[in-house]
């Protein structure tokens, strides 16, 4: 293999540290640039590669060439409701990005879009589908497919990849506070010898993709020979029950669910990735169903000292 020369903005958050981490690996040359407004430097302990502490929004190197850039800087947290700061933050430094891009003659550009755009869109939600998001966040993620079709058609030597990620869950997320996974978050709370609290009565539905899968996702996405914007889920939509019923398998307990008051008006019932257009535009298809992720994910955190719970 080749090596070359990637950037990842967000380089030190859940996705983008393992995304790094997985280049580096593979024997290429990694430049990380981020803000650390959300991101933990600890995530990036053992990387060998350059970080730079830069707002993508504020700040883009001057002639530097990279074989393509992973862009997953972002606000993730869906309770933010500031548009005015959603909207600079996401959707104006991803047009940074791109004509930073276009600009250093860097063809290929790869970002974290979402699930989020579909909001209560029917199942399995499709990338023909109108978006309809719920939140300003998932609105955001929107308006960035939109910019990102509107510059792939003014250039068209260049191939941008958006891919809607799903419910991610996995190693690196421990920094992310309430907005890490639920399972991350039901581990906690079970570890410490709490009942696992759900919202009533555990039956609503996610695709949940392991970290491992998304990486994968977005390595596949350096193949894609034409721009566009795909699904990275696992195609299955598991209730939260069925997440409670594994990590009591895993950790050996047998804790029962406290049900609780779902308080949020924009609460998506049901999420379920179409990931054919995924296998035929990237070749993604996903390795790790609930229990293999969760069985995987409950050893490395084993291994972790306990967090306190994340009250929710």
């Amino acid at each position: 293999m080749d090596k070359k020369r990637y950037l990842v903005t967000g380089g030190a958050g859940f996705i983008g540290s393992n995304i790094a981490f997985e280049l580096q690996n593979q024997g290429h040359e990694v430049t990380i640039m981020d803000d650390f407004s959300s991101g933990n430097f600890k995530n990036l302990l053992g990387f060998k590669g350059d970080v730079t502490a830069a707002d993508v929004f504020k700040f883009m190197p001057e002639d530097v060439y990279f074989d393509a850039i992973f862009h997953e800087a972002a606000i993730t947290d869906t309770t933010i409701h500031d548009q005015k700061l959603m909207m600079e933050m996401n959707v104006e430094a991803f047009k940074n990005v791109l004509h930073f891009a276009a600009s250093n003659e860097i063809k290929r550009v790869v970002y974290a879009s979402s699930a989020g755009t579909y909001g209560q869109n029917p199942c399995p939600m499709t990338e023909t589908q109108v978006p309809m998001p719920e939140n300003v966040y998932g609105f955001s993620k929107a308006v960035m497919d939109n910019v990102a079709r509107e510059f792939a058609s003014d250039h068209q030597d260049m191939v941008i990849v958006g891919l809607r990620y799903f419910n991610v869950y996995g190693p690196g997320e421990y920094y992310k506070g309430h907005t890490a996974s639920m399972i991350y978050q039901l581990y906690n709370q079970m570890k410490a010898g709490k009942n696992p609290k759900i919202f009533k009565m555990g039956e609503q539905q996610r695709d949940f993709v392991y970290i491992k899968d998304v990486v994968k996702a977005n390595l596949c996405a350096l193949t894609a020979k034409e721009s566009c914007v795909v699904n990275v889920g696992f195609g299955t939509p598991r209730t939260y029950n069925d997440v409670v019923a594994c990590l009591n398998k895993e950790t050996g307990l047998n804790l029962q669910p406290d049900y609780i008051d779902n308080p949020y008006p924009f609460f998506q019932l049901k999420t379920e990735a179409d990931l054919t257009l995924a296998n035929q535009k990237i070749g993604y298809t996903p390795d790790y169903n609930l229990e293999k992720g969760i069985e995987e994910y409950v050893q490395i955190l084993n291994k972790r000292p306990v967090q306190p719970a994340v009250k929710k």
